[in-house]
């Protein structure tokens, strides 16, 4: 009986220690699964936002609860012996090799993890749900917006059409009077072309009636005149020729024609002024080489290379545009220069032609040719009483002709080159040549004699100019852009030089009161010299090269044309 007692508690110790070792198995199993669990748990990738892993429920306390509730006391006991002992050192290696730093949060701290992210939810929908309201307010006034302008754009393209028709219209209407207003514009030109002609016909005649009262006046003047030049004790030099019964006698005393202007004209002009451009208009399609401003109105002649001369109206202050009057065509090549007549009433022209021809105006037509240049004519002008013309060639000589007898009375030869310009003193009979051998030349132009040379310029002279106030001044200018100031009285050495170089001055032309002189520059600028301190102020154009310059009657504006064809004018401020 013992012997059975003793294997039944054998086997039922062996049961014990097999259902021991079973649980045991069981639990480190589920042991390393829950700590695999973990593992994987933490090593899932997560989100931007953090997540908190789902944790299970205490091994420990599962097993305790599991025994307690089966009736294993004494398993209980062993199972917590070992888990306070080797199994706690066990899940804790197996955590530690399976991820380092292994946290399990239990589920106080997941409660708080999750109302955190809720309250940071919330506040982001709150957030986001104000966000919407504002864009959706901004939305409706951007709509109100856009119908607005909607209305606005509808409205401006409806007044936009209606304009458009309008014009398309009034266009129209215009088009049907441009005729009318052609056919007007012509008759306004015609009108004022015949005015002015008229009034230079008038101008004409009363000059002529003029020298009628003169000679009823003085009967006995023209007899004193031929007695005197007869009774000369000069012999004729070899370039006169021999007299004619219609030569005129050059006048010892006589009224002028187009007397000049006093000085006390000039009180109001200062010779400081300065000049600033009032207004220009294309003249000719080529080249200006010479304009010449009416002896008595505020009329301008111009010589261009297109074989024509022009006659242009400047217009009063504040118009911007000149008028032509009257234009003139009969030369075979390029123009070189014009001169009015004293009257005013006749216009004479040089030409590459070899030809002088002179021109009445009131009748606008040629009305005398001069031939007797070898070579092309560079210039003219008349004498103060208008009966004879001096011209110049480039055949080195001057030509003195009678406008009564029209023949060549005198001819003067002493330049060794081209004679480029000539010139009458005021109220004199005495004669200015300027030429390409560097000199200038002071001629009596009743005797041909040559009474003055003037040398000074190192390069050809291209014009040379008297100073009409009678101060016995007189300017040249030459190819270097060199202008020299001389005293007719003192032709040794100039009284003043102004360089307007380095390229060539063209032209030199005084005031009327000669206290200021304007030099026609070849670099597209006038310059504009006070006589009295050599003081010069640059006119810079809108064109190239400046060919002529003149001043007006009051010595207020300056007028130049040059190689585009234009004609500026600068009035003085």
């Amino acid at each position: 009986m013992e012997e059975r007692a003793d294997n039944g508690n054998k086997e039922l110790f062996s049961e014990e220690e097999e259902d021991r070792r079973s649980v045991k198995e069981e639990c480190e199993e589920e042991m390393k699964e829950a700590a695999l669990c973990a593992v994987s748990i933490r090593t899932f990738t997560p989100s931007k936002q953090q997540i908190v892993p789902k944790t299970p429920e205490a091994v420990d306390d599962f097993l305790r609860n599991f025994l307690r509730r089966a009736g294993l006391i004494r398993t209980l006991n062993v199972f917590e012996h070992e888990w306070y002992g080797s199994a706690q050192k066990l899940l804790s290696e197996t955590v530690r090799t399976a991820w380092t730093g292994v946290f399990i949060p239990d589920a106080l701290t997941h409660r708080q993890l999750l109302q955190r992210e809720l309250e940071m939810a919330c506040m982001e929908t709150d957030r986001l749900r104000h966000d919407v309201l504002v864009a959706g307010e901004s939305l409706v006034r951007t709509q109100r917006e856009r119908d607005f302008h909607r209305l606005q754009h509808r409205r401006v393209a409806e007044e936009k059409n209606r304009l458009i028709k309008d014009f398309k219209q009034l266009k129209k209407h215009v088009e049907s009077y441009k005729p009318v207003l052609r056919q007007l514009e012509d008759k306004y030109q015609e009108a004022l072309r015949q005015k002015t002609l008229i009034t230079l016909e008038k101008d004409r005649v009363q000059n002529a009636s003029d020298a009628k009262l003169n000679e009823e006046k003085f009967p006995n003047l023209k007899e004193s005149t031929i007695k005197r030049s007869d009774g000369g004790n000069k012999p004729p030099t070899k370039s006169a020729v021999a007299r004619n019964p219609k030569d005129t006698e050059f006048p010892v005393r006589s009224r002028l024609v187009n007397p000049p202007r006093t000085h006390g004209t000039f009180e109001k002009w200062k010779s400081t002024i300065s000049f600033r451009l009032s207004y220009s208009f294309r003249a000719h399609k080529l080249p200006i080489s010479c304009i010449d401003l009416h002896p008595q109105k505020g009329m301008l002649a111009t010589a261009s290379d297109d074989r024509s001369w022009r006659l242009w109206e400047l217009l009063p202050n504040g118009e911007k545009v000149g008028q032509m009057v009257l234009t003139g065509e009969g030369h075979s090549d390029w123009l070189s220069g014009c001169s009015f007549h004293p009257d005013g009433a006749k216009l004479a022209t040089t030409s590459g032609d070899c030809t002088v021809r002179l021109w009445d105006l009131s009748r606008g037509r040629c009305v005398l040719s001069l031939l007797g240049h070898g070579q092309p004519t560079w210039g003219c002008s008349f004498h103060w009483s208008g009966h004879f013309l001096a011209s110049c060639s480039a055949d080195r000589t001057a030509k003195v002709w009678d406008m009564n007898s029209q023949r060549c009375r005198l001819t003067l030869r002493r330049h060794s080159a081209s004679v480029n310009s000539v010139c009458f003193l005021p109220l004199s009979h005495l004669l200015l040549t300027a030429s390409a051998d560097k000199t200038l030349a002071k001629w009596d132009a009743r005797q041909g004699v040559c009474i003055a040379s003037f040398h000074g310029h190192q390069q050809p002279c291209k014009h040379a100019a008297f100073s009409p106030a009678g101060n016995a001044m007189l300017a040249s200018c030459d190819a270097r852009g060199i202008v020299h100031l001389w005293d007719v009285r003192k032709p040794a050495l100039p009284t003043a030089t102004v360089d307007a170089g380095p390229l060539p001055a063209n032209q030199v032309a005084f005031s009327p009161s000669g206290k200021t002189l304007a030099v026609a520059g070849s670099d597209g600028a006038v310059r504009v010299v006070q006589v009295d301190n050599g003081l010069t102020t640059s006119l810079l154009g809108p064109g190239d090269g400046v060919q002529s310059v003149t001043f007006d009657h009051e010595g207020e504006t300056v007028t130049s044309a040059g190689k585009d064809g234009v004609i500026s004018v600068w009035a003085g401020k």
